[in-house]
């Protein structure tokens, strides 16, 4: 799932490519029955009010609340896109293939024809001749609109969601009120939990614990304040690494291009199962345990 780092790093290549474009047209093949996602695209009574109110709308700004993409439009609008499991955004030229319904890139060569990102559902075509789209092979992922006036942590698609680690005002006395708001948790899954802190998954997690040496299953009120300090401190230096790399590829994530991010290249814990550990001096192993239903990797020597 795409994590803070990914999630960003697609912001900044939509920020580089679709500002001040208008909309011209919009497709998808998705039509869900899900009575959960009667207001998102998927839907196609509402993928019908969608078209109506976007297209023709110019691109004013991309940014990003936790993990959710916002494209803000003329008009007060905003398209908000989530990428859930397996979604990502992909941006360039495409050519549907209305024999299959099916849109492919012009270009066979090119970062967009990678097989993970064949999976096209929706599309944004631009008046430049150029396109959005959206790859997601599980279809999980989510996209809506909303008002200007609706971006809010009152909104159902914006609500729960806990404080931002690459905010200037993120430290440790937050971390740590934040954390404390589940002190019997495992540290690991309360990491994870996007009510307590937005943007951090199985990745991620398993990287900061690594570097700070604690074990993904110890039990928040077990931590000490220098430990929580460390936390924070490593929180934002590996999710900046993650950005600076263009997001870790290691599943089916792909930049606007195509392309992979790096991250991957520099696990030093998430999936190394059985590899020594990397850290100086140390002489443990990577292993791999199943914690509240998800995998945590992590030193059997280092960590404590």
């Amino acid at each position: 799932m795409p994590e803070l780092p990914e999630v960003q790093t697609t912001v900044n290549g939509l920020k580089k490519t679709i500002l001040n474009q208008t909309i011209k047209n919009v497709w998808t093949d998705l039509a869900t029955k899900d009575k959960r996602k009667y207001d998102t695209v998927s839907n196609q009574k509402y993928f019908l009010h969608f078209k109506k109110k976007i297209v023709g709308k110019k691109i004013i700004s991309v940014e990003r609340i936790a993990k959710n993409i916002l494209i803000n439009l003329s008009g007060e609008k905003t398209i908000l896109v989530h990428m859930k499991m397996t979604g990502h955004l992909l941006y360039g030229e495409y050519k549907l293939r209305k024999q299959i319904n099916k849109w492919e890139p012009i270009h066979s060569t090119s970062p967009l024809s990678d097989s993970f990102n064949r999976f096209v559902h929706f599309v944004i075509s631009f008046s430049n001749g150029k396109h959005l789209v959206f790859s997601d092979m599980r279809k999980f992922g989510k996209i809506t609109l909303l008002e200007k006036n609706e971006l809010n942590s009152r909104n159902k698609h914006l609500k729960n969601i806990g404080p931002d680690p690459l905010t200037k005002h993120f430290n440790p006395k937050i971390l740590k009120d934040r954390l404390l708001k589940k002190p019997k948790g495992k540290i690991k899954t309360v990491l994870m939990d996007q009510s307590i802190i937005a943007g951090i998954g199985n990745i991620y997690s398993d990287e900061i614990l690594w570097r700070v040496g604690i074990l993904p299953d110890r039990i928040v009120s077990s931590l000490k304040d220098k430990e929580i300090n460390r936390i924070a401190k490593t929180t934002k230096a590996i999710l900046k690494k993650g950005i600076n790399l263009g997001g870790d590829s290691m599943s089916d994530y792909r930049n606007i291009y195509g392309e992979k991010g790096k991250f991957q290249l520099y696990h030093k814990a998430y999936r190394r199962t059985k590899e020594k550990c990397q850290r100086k001096n140390c002489k443990g192993i990577i292993v791999r345990k199943i914690i509240n239903g998800r995998s945590a990797h992590f030193c059997n020597t280092h960590q404590k």
